[in-house]
């Protein structure tokens, strides 16, 4: 097989996306040496992806998510000779004859379509046709998959869920080093309730921080700080202004996007981790927090309890009391807490970047053997 892998974005950011990509073509290079790939990275991303014989750097100089980017991007593909090409950002080359693969990764732009700049609102809008075109589509989640055969008429016999996994990073560590070593450095307390995710309303961050004073309010909880990690996003001051309302600015820490060791560490010191965001296509905080054996409590939405199983608590997450009293439990229940570190090792360890790997390489040979695709797998649902 002759694969392209669309990389430009991993340039520009070094999560989400492009963590997937990252994860994937680790992966692909370890599975499958027979291939060529084509990695195909952004002019000032020098260094490859992937140094594997078999992987090959290309340069595109079409920016993503802009007004050319259709155009462009199909003529320059043009010069190379490939049996199909996997755009892990959503939208293929619509103009090109390349079979495409495509990856779905949810659909909240959807659902906020308000907190999408001029530009990522032109790029997203073009999904109804990205979804018509691609010969085969990957999404992460049962619900994701719900959300594009409801949202956008996609056929069930063209999407494969292929669920995604903590980063091999994740693993258990000395809980009192880590504390120690975030307590230094960030300066945050010993005992703390942690969220990573971007700053933004969508998240839920304000029915969290109610949840939080509720739980000091009527709980009696003082020792206990709430830690925020991620950068911030659309609308974020309106975070801050909750923060100040509420009164909590001397128990609240945010400490913005941490390097990977670091968020490890965060995750590893954390009483619990809490994850209450309305939607999520995957929802990979709460996994990694699992694999390092910290207790997660998410949301009964989307694709949160698939994920996380019974290994975690599971929330209404417009119910602030519902949030306090699953904290508390976390915070008190001694027994409890230990169960579900327990459980949430081992569901970890049912996710793994190398059956991503090896999964998402049964749909390229599906899109090279044959004109018609068959559907997803069975075992899919067994996880």
């Amino acid at each position: 097989m002759r694969v392209g892998i669309d990389a430009r974005l991993s340039y520009h950011q070094p999560a989400g996306i492009s963590r997937y990509t990252k994860h994937l073509i680790e992966e692909l290079a370890l599975q499958d040496r027979d291939s060529t790939y084509t990695v195909f990275q952004h002019r000032k991303q020098r260094e490859p992806l992937s140094n594997a014989p078999n992987f090959h750097r290309r340069t595109l100089f079409t920016p993503v998510h802009s007004r050319v980017e259709q155009s462009m991007l199909a003529a320059e593909l043009s010069f190379h000779s490939l049996d199909l090409l996997h755009s892990t950002d959503f939208i293929p080359p619509l103009n090109s004859s390349i079979p495409a693969v495509i990856t779905v990764h949810d659909l909240a732009f959807l659902r906020w379509p308000h907190f999408l700049t001029e530009t990522h609102a032109a790029y997203y809008s073009q999904i109804d046709r990205a979804v018509l075109h691609a010969r085969h589509i990957i999404v992460p989640s049962e619900s994701t998959k719900r959300d594009v055969i409801g949202e956008l008429g996609a056929s069930p016999k063209k999407i494969s869920v292929i669920y995604e996994a903590a980063a091999p990073l994740y693993r258990p560590l000395s809980q009192e080093r880590c504390r120690a070593a975030m307590q230094a450095k960030y300066g945050i307390p010993d005992n703390y309730l942690f969220f990573v995710s971007t700053i933004e309303p969508r998240k839920n961050i304000e029915g969290l921080l109610e949840a939080f004073y509720h739980l000091r309010k009527y709980y009696y909880v003082e020792d206990t700080g709430l830690v925020l990690a991620g950068k911030p996003g659309w609308l974020y001051e309106e975070i801050y202004r909750k923060v100040e309302q509420l009164e909590l600015g001397q128990c609240t820490f945010f400490v913005g996007r941490v390097p990977d060791e670091d968020l490890h560490q965060l995750f590893v010191g954390a009483r619990c981790h809490v994850h209450p965001a309305f939607y999520e296509g995957f929802g990979l905080s709460p996994l990694e927090a699992m694999a390092c054996g910290t207790p997660t409590i998410v949301s009964n939405t989307s694709s949160m309890p698939e994920v996380v199983g019974d290994a975690g608590l599971i929330v209404d997450p417009a119910n602030r009391e519902e949030i306090a009293v699953a904290m508390h439990r976390l915070l008190t229940e001694e027994a409890l807490h230990q169960e579900l570190s327990q459980k949430g090792l081992q569901r970890a360890s049912v996710f793994s970047w190398s059956r991503a790997a090896s999964e998402t390489l049964d749909v390229y040979r599906m899109v090279c053997d044959s004109t018609t695709v068959p559907a997803a797998p069975a075992h899919h649902s067994s996880v």
